[in-house]
């Protein structure tokens, strides 16, 4: 249903800022594809990247993690786009257990399907 309001989980934090900026592009890009479908999207990396790039903080989960958990409490679906490095990214594993504790859907989107947004895809665990 496309007034639930999705959560863009992906994998973010890397030594390599390239890999931070690349994640940051690709779930940037995925969730306006989603919202141009018309589904309501929370994509936090896209809204705390340049905040961080700006001002100077923390990249990593740890420092995020009190803000991320609570807008995922107000979401109603959890969607994890699969890019490389998800199944071992603290983040997305705490927003996965979140997820799972709150009895939130949760869907797995496998980043070869982009073009079909509709289309959802089971990520091996």
């Amino acid at each position: 249903m496309k007034n639930k309001l999705i959560y863009l989980a992906v994998p973010y934090s890397h030594p390599d800022r390239r890999i931070r900026e690349q994640r940051y592009y690709e779930v940037t890009k995925f969730a306006g594809e989603l919202m141009q479908e018309g589904y309501l999207v929370f994509s936090p990396i896209t809204h705390s990247h340049p905040i961080a790039c700006h001002v100077d903080l923390p990249k990593d989960f740890e420092f995020w993690e009190r803000f991320c958990l609570e807008i995922l409490k107000r979401c109603d679906e959890l969607w994890v786009l699969c890019l490389p490095g998800w199944t071992t990214s603290v983040g997305v594993r705490a927003e996965i257990a979140k997820a799972k504790e709150l009895g939130m859907e949760i869907v797995f989107v496998n980043e070869s399907d982009e073009d079909d947004v509709d289309v959802a895809i089971s990520c091996l665990m």
